[in-house]
């Protein structure tokens, strides 16, 4: 039977539906800021099941299941996600699919850079948001984070916030929309990535953005990378067109990034306001670079 905080009445109703056998396990995974996860085990299925917050998106992060299940669906039998078993809205949504063995955590970093260039490879479905390209684009997301954060924090990233450069655009993409090192998930058959509630069409520097940023390495299990192993990670993605413009968009992309934690702390979340001042912190170093 469920443990005591695994929403005995989700259980039920999943029971009920045949989607999980009623004699199966279930246990509490780690992770899971946004969403609530549980590895469903018995009865010849090993599953993970999340059940969807419906507050859990930010002006940065959506937290779309059917977007999930569609990315999922697109991607089976590729290896770099895992098996949709099924998604349940009534209720209140919550997706399974097939529990994937192996520590994300492990995976160097530059493998993590072939993974998004694979995913980033792939004909994508169709459905998928699409996400505005360029400095502009990138700035405005940050922008509406900030009007909802306190006057005061606000004003301090505002003072930082750079200038808007003129790029080239770039190809429009298969993202996952949030590689943090947490949703890599590292086996026998190589890298994958989970936890797929963020998927997009856009610029592939959006997912090489989020896996850099130092704010997400540390929320997420892993530690800000530093400038050599920065450099790995692009020169492993492979595309100098896409190292090029990722290397002119870091300011703007830190910022947003800083912004999106200050939009996370001002609703109670500690851990986001000390990861914000390491993106300052990177946002600084990369004005030092761009003089």
């Amino acid at each position: 039977m469920p443990q005591p905080d695994a929403r005995p009445d989700v259980a039920a109703r999943l029971v009920a539906r045949g989607l999980v056998p009623g004699d199966a396990t279930w246990r509490a995974l780690p992770g899971g800021r946004t969403n609530r996860i549980w590895r469903v085990r018995g009865g010849g299925i090993d599953l993970v099941c999340k059940c969807y917050a419906g507050d859990g998106a930010s002006p940065l992060f959506p937290n779309d299941p059917q977007a999930e299940a569609l990315a999922l669906k697109s991607l089976a039998g590729t290896g770099l996600a895992p098996r949709l078993h099924a998604l349940d809205e009534e209720g209140g949504a919550c997706l399974l699919y097939n529990f994937l063995p192996g520590d994300g955590a492990a995976t160097p970093p530059e493998e993590v850079a072939r993974l998004l260039r694979r995913l980033h490879d792939m004909p994508p479905p169709n459905g998928l948001r699409q996400l505005a390209s360029g400095a502009d684009a990138i700035l405005e997301t940050g922008d509406r984070a900030l009007k909802d954060c306190p006057p005061d924090t606000a004003a301090r990233l505002i003072s930082l916030r750079p200038a808007p450069v003129d790029v080239s655009e770039g190809p429009s993409v298969f993202l996952h929309g949030d590689p943090v090192p947490a949703n890599v998930v590292g086996g026998a058959d190589g890298p994958a990535l989970i936890d797929w509630q963020c998927p997009a069409l856009g610029d592939p520097c959006e997912d090489l953005a989020i896996f850099l940023s130092p704010a997400m390495q540390v929320l997420y299990g892993g530690t800000p990378l530093d400038p050599a192993q920065s450099e790995t990670v692009l020169a492993a993605y492979g595309d100098a067109k896409t190292t090029k413009r990722y290397r002119a968009l870091a300011l703007h992309f830190h910022w947003r990034m800083a912004a999106h934690c200050l939009w996370k702390a001002a609703r109670g979340d500690a851990d986001y306001a000390r990861a914000a001042e390491l993106e300052i912190a990177a946002l600084r170093m990369c004005g030092k670079k761009v003089r």
